[in-house]
């Protein structure tokens, strides 16, 4: 770590929110799948998207997509 200290990255654990997720042909509860929602309005037109990344294994804590986690279609409804 001397040698090269820009290698490595100290971070702790954060705690992820769990959602119930489509799993094949069924709904599993929000036990079990860990997900990150980020909200972003990319348009400049105050019209939020969504992203959700999510662990795509059991108990993972890995939602980004290079190291084995994936997305999810995201719907951000508004009132009015």
């Amino acid at each position: 770590m001397r040698a090269n200290p820009r290698g490595y990255i100290a971070q702790p654990t954060l705690a992820l929110s769990r959602h119930p997720c489509w799993i094949g042909d069924h709904l599993e509860g929000g036990t079990s799948t860990c997900v990150r929602l980020r909200c972003l309005d990319a348009t400049g037109t105050r019209h939020t998207r969504g992203l959700t990344r999510v662990a795509l294994r059991r108990g993972s804590l890995v939602v980004n997509s290079s190291q084995g986690g994936g997305g999810k279609d995201t719907w951000v409804l508004s009132e009015g």
